[in-house]
């Protein structure tokens, strides 16, 4: 019987099982740890550890959506973080709408920073943004419907490789420009914050940022579910050989540019929905995440954690951003040279990631324990024919034999 691919995933990949495992467990016992345990225990979890790591379970999404692309099928995007951003302005403008009268200014409709400037009613694209759903629909469908666009011209015209990478870092940088402007009515250089509520729910309250900490990791069990029954399926089978020889590929009759245009499209739609779950828990969006060098440490985050094995994008993503915490704190203004390091011996002495290292040494270990056991066992004193000697034997004796009777 033919298994499919949520099937195979589930028998034959340990790594994902065991990863689905920790996400599961983080994302039930670490609110907890928030909500019942006292804060004078040693097992309390703060609220600034909550939201921080839920912060890094929304980047382990974004990484993921980038592996799924590049480490499959070879696709080094520099413009996710726009994917990620817009997302992220999606669902800003419904927190931006719930506000209402309870602003600065107390405008039932009309944001703080609109009024500032003088606005007089409200943009058409704001409108709807007053629902939530509406709201969710447009996190997927903004990013979903750029990267369409862009794919379909881009993959088209057999655009690849490295002028691929500079057209979307390019795309990302123009988007910047454009929502630093105040007359974009996304609030210019400030972006949007100051939000209140979430569905009725406080965001301030422990409870809301529980709930927004558990939303992450489904989340990201979900699209790690998602990315894997992709690349074992028949369609995964061709990324693969996309990107491993795309031209071979082409000639056998596949249409590249399709297959890596749906690709795109999904990679984009689980950065949109990173940067969703990313904005109530941070609590601010603004055009500095569509920076390029934000795009630049997404692929950082894979490299280091693993290219091409979807769980070593979110290790990678964890470790270097829990470093970037680190080492902002107590070196800030040597953080960009220890990220650079970081990338550079990645890509030196690191070539598969972290998780590559993990299984080499293991394998060493294992091989090393084989040797050994085998050395414990004593040599025989004489000698012992084997099996194949033989019948090598036999079949030589009985060759000559055949000679001396032809012979006689």
């Amino acid at each position: 019987m033919k298994l499919g691919p949520v099937t195979q995933f589930l028998m034959n990949d340990r790594a994902g099982k065991y990863l689905l495992s920790i996400l599961l467990a983080v994302a039930v016992l670490v609110p907890l740890m928030n909500l019942t345990v006292p804060e004078g225990s040693a097992l309390h979890v703060s609220t600034y550890t909550l939201t921080l790591l839920g912060k890094y379970l929304c980047y382990a999404l974004l990484a993921l959506a980038v592996d799924l692309i590049w480490g499959y099928c070879g696709i080094l995007s520099l413009g996710h973080g726009a994917f990620f951003a817009l997302g992220g302005y999606a669902m800003g403008m419904y927190l931006m709408r719930q506000i209402g009268e309870r602003g600065v200014y107390g405008n039932p409709l009309l944001p703080d920073f609109m009024v500032f400037l003088n606005w007089q009613e409200l943009p058409w694209y704001w409108s709807g943004f007053n629902n939530f759903f509406f709201a969710m629909v447009m996190v997927a469908l903004v990013p979903g419907f750029l990267a369409f666009v862009f794919g379909w011209l881009a993959f088209r015209s057999r655009v690849t490789g490295v002028y691929l990478s500079i057209i979307t870092q390019a795309l990302t940088y123009a988007l910047m420009l454009a929502f630093f402007r105040n007359d974009m009515g996304f609030g210019g250089n400030n972006g949007l914050t100051d939000f209140k509520d979430l569905l009725g729910f406080n965001l301030q309250s422990d409870s809301t940022r529980a709930v927004l900490f558990f939303s992450s990791a489904v989340a990201l069990m979900l699209g790690y579910i998602l990315c894997r029954s992709i690349v074992l399926s028949k369609l995964g089978r061709i990324l693969i050989s996309v990107r491993d020889a795309e031209a071979r590929t082409r000639f056998l009759g596949y249409r590249v540019d399709k297959f890596k245009l749906f690709v795109f499209v999904v990679s984009s739609v689980l950065a949109g929905i990173a940067g969703a779950l990313y904005v109530p828990q941070v609590g601010i969006i603004n055009p500095g995440e569509f920076s390029p060098i934000n795009s630049i440490e997404i692929i950082i985050w894979v490299a280091v954690g693993g290219r091409g094995t979807l769980y070593g994008a979110i290790v990678g993503a964890v470790l270097v951003n829990y470093a970037k915490t680190y080492f902002t704190a107590a070196f800030p203004e040597l953080w960009l040279f220890f990220l650079g390091a970081l990338f550079v011996i990645s890509t030196l002495y690191l070539p598969r990631g972290v998780v590559g290292l993990a299984a080499d040494l293991l394998e060493k270990r294992r091989s090393l324990g084989a040797g050994g056991g085998a050395s414990v066992q004593a040599e025989p004193e004489t000698p012992v024919e084997s099996p194949q000697a033989a019948v090598a034997d036999d079949s030589k004796s009985s060759k000559e034999s055949e000679i001396e009777l032809s012979t006689n």
